[in-house]
């Protein structure tokens, strides 16, 4: 994709580590316009190795792509993203990606999103040639066939012909019968596309192609013009609505420390739900009643930026210097309103983290404190301890590399991660604290913000203390 000029070079993988890994580690923002409407794209990690990060960011999402690998169909991390997408009611289009590579049938990947997504697919595009000799997709609205070739490594669109029906048979021959025949038996199970069940999430329009060669992500961009839901009134914590067209409100749904070294600057992404957005306007933080003055914004394109001077319901604003916000922080003018939390998640994954160099103890601190504040991971500690070898609690272990990664590179603070006996936590209270400490294979620990949970080594402790203790509370968080 292309965005204004002076932007080319700009790419969703701006963190060093991205860069050193060949993957997504962190979530970005990428605006841009097709067709005269304004895209705020909001790119996440696709690994199985993900982080909260990513779940947070459907927080501020009006529709979203599931992206399939097309060998390996739907792997557990599509799975509890899309959990939290149906929980927000999220419209969802599903992109088939690696068609050029072996995989699985369409037909067979089709079945799998039916049976373990409980959507409805709908074919919209349709490949010709799968196992690795994927010629290009047939357009089911019209019958034609889009056939691709590649540009070196996908810089641009792949070079596109569209050739007519009546000629595909005879310029494909056993590819093209097999493609026919399997649109055929689409149009007789009606699998065309209900607009009404795709924006109520009881159906999916299916595209397929090869993004590393940008081939088939026309389509699919031409169908987010065309499908996607523009923004829409959103719910308050006291159940009602924010309209579009009522004074100013956003939601902080990021931050991010750090994102050009030349600056270290701190950035918290706003989503903005209602009214206009002004360079400069004074605003309140629902959560401390506090008055922020929104003086320096900016529009953004992976690291890129750009100032801008006013935004309007559904785009992402990415405030500089706002050292106040945190995660999940409304902000309004105007009437007060509030926005619900984002989604609590249960951490699968608990390392202890010890600091390597005592005379960096001091920046130890703060650099965790910084990225605690940031979501990079949840920070854990023993009250006996203080913050003497805090546990990193993640979704994903690669939330462990990334904070060591940091700590050591923007902090100057490198440390070694160990392993603990743990692997799922329980919010408890004050009172579950007192009666289960000491437990065997169980642990209570802080977080800043003053949440406790309880630690165990297996879900046998869990259920013996649940037993024991039939009347604490034990919470599973989102996911756990």
């Amino acid at each position: 994709m292309k965005a204004r000029r002076g932007r080319r070079a700009a790419t969703s993988d701006w963190m060093a580590l991205e860069r050193e890994r060949g993957i997504s580690i962190t979530s970005t923002v990428l605006r841009f316009e097709r067709d005269g409407i304004v895209f705020n794209l909001l790119d996440t990690p696709g690994h199985r190795d993900f982080s909260e990060d990513t779940y947070r960011v459907l927080s501020a999402a009006d529709s979203a792509v599931i992206l399939l690998d097309a060998a390996k169909g739907i792997e557990a991390q599509t799975l509890k993203l899309f959990e939290v997408a149906r929980a927000r009611g999220i419209p969802l289009l599903t992109f088939v990606n690696k068609l050029d590579r072996p995989s699985k049938s369409p037909l067979e990947l089709l079945d799998e999103i039916e049976r373990t997504l409980g959507l409805r697919p709908a074919p919209v595009t349709w490949p010709v040639g799968v196992h690795g000799d994927f010629e290009g997709v047939v357009e089911l609205a019209t019958g034609s066939l889009v056939r691709y070739r590649k540009t070196p490594g996908g810089v641009t669109a792949a070079l596109e012909e569209i050739i007519d029906v009546r000629r595909l048979e005879a310029a494909h021959g056993e590819s093209w019968r097999a493609a026919a025949e399997e649109t055929a038996l689409l149009r007789e199970v009606g699998a065309q596309l209900d607009l009404e069940a795709f924006l109520t999430g009881r159906a999916t329009p299916v595209f397929f192609g090869s993004a590393v060669s940008n081939f088939g992500v026309r389509m699919l961009l031409e169908a987010l013009v065309r499908l996607a839901p523009p923004p829409g009134a959103r719910a308050t914590v006291d159940g009602g609505r924010r309209e579009l067209h009522g004074p100013f409100s956003g939601l902080v749904f990021k931050t991010q420390a750090n994102m050009d070294p030349r600056h270290r600057d701190r950035l918290a992404f706003l989503r903005v739900c209602s009214g206009r957005f002004a360079a400069g306007m004074k605003a309140t933080n629902a959560r401390t009643g506090r008055p922020v003055t929104l003086s320096y914004a900016h529009e953004l394109f992976g690291r890129a930026r750009e100032t801008i001077v006013e935004a309007y319901p559904g785009d992402v604003v990415g405030l500089v210097n706002a050292n106040d916000l945190r995660i999940g922080d409304t902000l309004f003018s105007g009437e007060p309103v509030a926005y619900p939390a984002l989604p609590a998640l249960a951490p699968e994954h608990f390392v202890v983290a010890r600091n390597r160099d005592t005379a960096r103890y001091k920046q130890f601190r703060r650099g965790l404190s910084q990225l605690e504040e940031e979501g990079v991971v949840q920070v854990l500690r023993y009250p006996e301890r203080g913050d003497q070898e805090p546990i990193l609690a993640g979704v994903g272990p690669m939330q462990f590399d990334v904070t060591a990664h940091r700590l050591e590179h923007e902090f100057g603070a490198p440390v070694s991660l160990d392993p603990t006996p743990y692997n799922l936590a329980r919010r408890t209270d004050a009172r579950g604290e007192r009666a289960i400490r000491g437990a065997r294979g169980a642990a209570v620990a802080h977080r800043a913000d003053g949440t406790r949970f309880v630690l165990f080594e297996s879900e046998f402790h869990l259920r013996r203390v649940r037993e024991e203790n039939p009347d604490v509370v034990l919470e599973a968080l989102v996911g756990g």
